[in-house]
């Protein structure tokens, strides 16, 4: 949505897609002035010939702006439900490849003096779910800040967008729940009599009821902040989006752990062993 946003208000857009199908469908919705190249961010030969293949078409411009938007939600399940490679694709996707692009680019950004946005998470503030994506959007707060700090003597310009729970494939609590099934199914006898036969379906019924509540629709609003980014004199360090960020997920963030975990545990179905109260 963002490349095609950008695209329509008269920028000149160099977009990055995973698959040949994904940038002619772009392609295909957008001007002739959009250009697409193919980046698979977990590969780093990948991220070089896009970077060498941008630093072509800008030449001794540079490039004004970088947004790092590639991201996957991951497994999300009770970490002893969970082995290593569960964590590791979302932090190879939303750490580890965003930091790789951003080096790869950041030449051309300091030549143009200009902007780079990453693209956070409330999770990055707030760990709501087991699995590797929290932690991942953590370590894009950390990388960001330091990243930050680093550019401005270079007067570039970095900022976080920190959204809160939007309506998108990686919000799909459909496959979410697939996946979080397909892990249950697997489990040891042991670690599921802990829990209890009941508890998948269970904790399923209280996510759909709390995504109900939370799930913000207008995506637009992240692309406004990406805009605002980019475009502004005095662009924001961090940019907050979504009503259930800005009034609960935020706000929450900054409260002492026993009421953090009060609130986020009391979305969630106890165990059966459980010796909480």
């Amino acid at each position: 949505m963002a490349a095609k946003t950008f695209d329509k208000k008269g920028f000149r857009v160099l977009a990055s897609c995973l698959t040949e199908t994904g940038a002619k469908e772009l392609q295909a919705a957008t001007s002739d002035q959009l250009q697409t190249v193919l980046l698979d961010v977990r590969d780093s030969n990948s991220v070089k010939k896009a970077a060498a293949w941008i630093k072509a078409k800008v030449q001794s411009e540079g490039l004004w702006g970088l947004v790092n938007n590639a991201g996957i939600m991951g497994p999300t399940a009770p970490t002893d439900w969970l082995d290593i490679e569960h964590f590791r694709e979302p932090i190879e996707v939303n750490l580890i490849g965003l930091i790789n692009v951003t080096i790869n680019m950041l030449p051309l950004i300091k030549l143009a003096k200009g902007r780079i946005v990453n693209v956070s998470s409330i999770g990055g503030r707030l760990a709501f779910c087991g699995g590797g994506y929290c932690p991942s959007k953590f370590g894009v707060e950390g990388f960001n800040d330091s990243l930050r700090r680093d550019m401005k003597a270079f007067g570039v310009k970095v900022s976080c967008i920190q959204p809160g729970l939007f309506k998108t494939p990686l919000t799909d609590l459909a496959k979410i729940l697939k996946e979080k099934e397909v892990i249950w199914n697997r489990l040891p006898p042991d670690t599921k009599k802990q829990y209890g036969e009941e508890y998948f379906q269970k904790e399923a019924a209280k996510k759909e009821k709390f995504s109900k509540a939370c799930l913000n629709t207008d995506i637009s609003l992240v692309v406004e902040c990406m805009e605002h980014a980019l475009t502004s004199l005095h662009p924001r360090a961090h940019y907050v989006v979504g009503q259930d960020a800005k009034w609960f997920w935020t706000p929450l963030s900054r409260m002492p752990a026993d009421v953090q975990d009060f609130l986020l545990l009391g979305n969630r179905e106890k165990p059966a062993v459980s010796h909480r109260k």
